[in-house]
């Protein structure tokens, strides 16, 4: 289980954040909410991809300890204004000792190493990035149980988890009977399965309730990424796969839900934005005394909807759920063939359906290792990439890629 409250300093004490993955979405909202929350926080790590524009402006704004960008030629322009002995790779600033918690917002496989860096060093680690737990998570879950001792713990960010993270806030772990996760649908929620082959895009990108960057957008309207979900919270409250659920909420109000062994449901209400989940994390066990996201009116709202997901409309959440039961390589090996496949889709080289043809082309071709090591979980992401590559670029995707 996530660890229990009543650990962390006082309310009045400064809380000291390395954030990863600064310059996209979930990293902006972040300095949002320590904007908001003045004298409560001190950045003191800035690291982002490739937008060292941005980068740059953030660095002037907080000036943190310690940066790092993506290397290319804007990165060594920015290390050589800041000054070498403040840039520092991502593994070291996640074990700096004047880190309280370190935020990974990284996109993709690249947040793993500082989560785990991070938990060996005994650091809180504030999760908003679904690759570490989907590739990782036998390794990660490892590390945390290790060094739980020396105050290593993983808060959710995603708001469905940390929508069932606070209604266990004072629960047993023994108490939980089933975990549901709620799914807006995403973009293409009442499209057809033929309408679904002819989207563009730019479509897909426009997703009706959440501000996400464009990977997870996708993966929003395929709903692999509540695939990945499942995965993340499988590993999060150490449950088995098969005692989580997804549950279609076009709203986006209700986040999740944990039923009881008694059959009490508890649920997390909230109107659609991650600076409250991003707060909820940085400031643990405290709720501060600070409202970054717009109230919820449900008289306004007035009614809520739910239904059962349609397997056949999006194929990629059952491939993701199947992945996670094997228990080897396969998510993994899966994770790695949704981003190579989703790049395909917004370069204009695949059709949207495709994403799921390739999810299941490579579930049926990998090799799964059991009882898998981090090299060989890396290794199975690496495949999943090149073979979904391959088989675009050889126009194999069951013969139908345009």
């Amino acid at each position: 289980m996530v660890r229990p409250l009543g650990h962390l300093p006082r309310a009045d004490s400064v809380i000291r954040i390395a954030l990863l993955g600064s310059t996209g979405s979930i990293g902006q909202q972040t300095l949002d909410v320590v904007r908001a929350l003045p004298g409560r926080f001190r950045v003191v790590a800035l690291a982002a991809g490739s937008r060292t524009g941005l980068l740059r402006e953030q660095v002037a704004e907080f000036q943190p300890e310690a940066v790092w960008a993506r290397p290319g030629y804007e990165a060594d322009v920015l290390a050589r204004e800041v000054g070498r002995d403040r840039w520092q790779p991502l593994e070291e600033m996640a074990r700096r000792p004047d880190v309280g918690v370190v935020l990974v917002a990284t996109s993709g496989i690249a947040g793993l190493a500082p989560t785990l860096a991070a938990l060996e060093a005994g650091k809180a680690v504030a999760l908003a990035n679904k690759e570490v737990l989907a590739v990782g998570g036998p390794v990660v879950r490892a590390a945390l149980e290790a060094h739980a001792s020396r105050g290593a713990e993983l808060r959710p960010v995603d708001s469905e988890h940390s929508a069932i993270w606070q209604c266990l806030w004072g629960e047993r772990p023994e108490a939980i009977a089933k975990l549901t996760l709620t799914a807006s649908g995403g973009a293409f929620r009442d499209y057809d399965v033929e309408a679904l082959a002819r989207v563009t895009a730019e479509q897909a990108l426009a997703h009706p309730t959440w501000r996400m960057g464009p990977k997870v957008t996708i993966d929003s309207a395929t709903l692999f990424n509540k695939g990945l979900e499942a995965i993340e919270a499988r590993w999060l409250f150490d449950l088995p796969i098969d005692r989580i659920e997804v549950l279609q909420h076009r709203e986006s109000v209700v986040h999740s839900l944990v039923t009881f062994v008694d059959g009490s449901v508890k649920a997390q209400l909230g109107e659609p934005d991650m600076r409250l989940p991003i707060q909820c994390a940085l400031t643990y066990p405290e709720r501060a005394a600070s409202e970054p996201a717009p109230p919820l009116d449900l008289a306004r709202r007035g009614s809520l909807t739910f239904s059962a997901v349609d397997h056949e409309r999006f194929p990629a959440l059952g491939l993701a759920l199947e992945a996670a039961r094997r228990g080897d390589t396969a998510v993994a090996a899966l994770s790695g063939a949704d981003d190579a496949a989703v790049e395909h889709f917004l370069a204009g080289r695949c059709r949207f359906t495709d994403i799921a043809r390739a999810l299941a082309l490579a579930l049926e071709a990998h090799r799964p290792t059991p009882a898998p090591t981090l090299e060989d979980l890396l290794a199975a992401e690496r495949w999943g990439r090149a073979f979904v590559d391959d088989a675009v670029l050889a126009r194999t995707l069951a013969g139908e890629v345009r």
